[in-house]
């Protein structure tokens, strides 16, 4: 499969993340929205590395991206246990999970 696909799929998901961010006040689906953005660089990654690969002059699997890609999943989920723990303290205080709501706490 050409590289163009994966481009353009990761391009169109990392798309769709930052407009979540930018137009979302729910702190949860902020939360999902820079998970997607996460995995679409994640896909450009190991997609990268198998191109790199396949080009190469000795025969190799192309393992490097996916090895790095499990690292970055590894610490993605350690943020996510820590990140849903201070949404669901923030909603048991304020009732609420709106952003701007959130926000305004500060002053």
């Amino acid at each position: 499969m050409p590289i163009n696909y994966y481009i353009v799929l990761a391009l169109s998901l990392f798309s769709i993340g930052i407009v979540g961010v930018l137009t979302r006040r729910n702190a949860i689906i902020v939360f999902m929205c820079i998970e997607l953005m996460l995995n679409s660089v994640n896909l450009l990654l190991v997609a990268f590395s198998k191109m790199q690969a396949a080009k190469a002059a000795v025969p190799v699997a192309g393992t490097d991206g996916q090895l790095f890609v499990f690292f970055i999943m590894v610490v993605a989920a350690a943020e996510v246990s820590v990140g849903l723990a201070i949404i669901v303290m923030m909603y048991r205080n304020v009732h609420s999970v709106d952003i701007n709501f959130l926000n305004r706490l500060k002053h």
